[in-house]
């Protein structure tokens, strides 16, 4: 377990406690709160968090219901069928498939010069919807954040679904249930604390992802990661580091909320899990 606590310590713990500290220190090293209260007092700000906080919520809704559509359909077929080995194996290789890689391939395809574009545009001659363009906006951000959402949901969803007990589905069938009832009152209440925990990783997924963005954004800052990234690259804020570092520290603030509502579901939900 050593290397594992050191990789934690290096990669995670240290970089948060540069985080923290550094939001409460002025450039010449006094505390301070200044950097929060500009972060708190800018509209740019608020509307980036705003930003970061709907394209999150956007993206992990939609990977979070298609996701868990196709965990069911997977649950539903042979527990060793081909169909459930390929979407897993799938799964398990899209979800990690982001960053700078997954950007190029949707600017490939749908981009100004894509292949997808290209072609639509040659075959019905207009342009209005396939110029490319929409794939540079908050939209096209959010289909391909959705990209690697429903994966991931795929992942986190299946053993939730793979949980549930053929007996408990005889059972209601046997005391004059239905489908609905099922649903309603079995395998609803058993399956919402999975798929709530779920919504809410994906939510932190998105939240904290940046270079997929950084790759197809080039004009603007709309979410936080990009304002963050103007903090320590532009030559325009030179000196302002800790402004960044406290808008860093309200992510830390809003992952660790988020992650704490999880860790309460995950209690809830393992008592069926067992």
């Amino acid at each position: 377990m050593v290397p594992f606590f050191g990789y934690i310590a290096i990669f995670l713990l240290w970089p948060t406690i540069i985080v923290i500290v550094g939001a409460f220190r002025s450039s010449s090293g006094q505390p301070t709160l200044d950097n929060i209260m500009t972060v708190l007092g800018s509209s740019t700000y608020l509307q980036a968090f705003w930003g970061s906080i709907r394209l999150s919520a956007e993206t992990a809704l939609a990977g979070g219901v298609f996701g868990a559509l196709l965990a069911w359909a997977v649950a539903e077929g042979a527990v060793d069928g081909v169909f459930r080995r390929q979407v897993v194996a799938m799964s398990g290789v899209l979800a990690q498939f982001g960053g700078v890689m997954l950007a190029f391939a949707f600017l490939a395809t749908f981009g100004y010069a894509g292949v997808v574009t290209l072609a639509l545009h040659r075959v019905t001659g207009v342009s209005v919807f396939t110029s490319g363009g929409w794939i540079y906006s908050f939209t096209g951000l959010a289909v391909v954040y959705t990209f690697f959402q429903i994966p991931l949901m795929v992942l986190i969803f299946l053993p939730a679904v793979d949980g549930l007990q053929v007996q408990w589905r005889e059972a209601s069938d046997n005391l004059g249930g239905g489908s609905w009832a099922y649903w309603r009152y079995v395998a609803g209440p058993i399956l919402a604390p999975s798929f709530v925990g779920g919504l809410l990783l994906l939510f932190v997924s998105a939240f904290s992802a940046y270079a997929t963005a950084a790759a197809l954004i080039s004009q603007g800052s709309p979410i936080v990661p990009l304002q963050i990234r103007t903090f320590l690259q532009s030559e325009v804020v030179l000196g302002q580091a800790n402004v960044g570092k406290a808008l860093a520290f309200g992510m830390v603030v809003v992952v660790a909320v988020v992650m704490s509502l999880y860790a309460w579901l995950q209690r809830r939900g393992a008592k069926w899990q067992a």
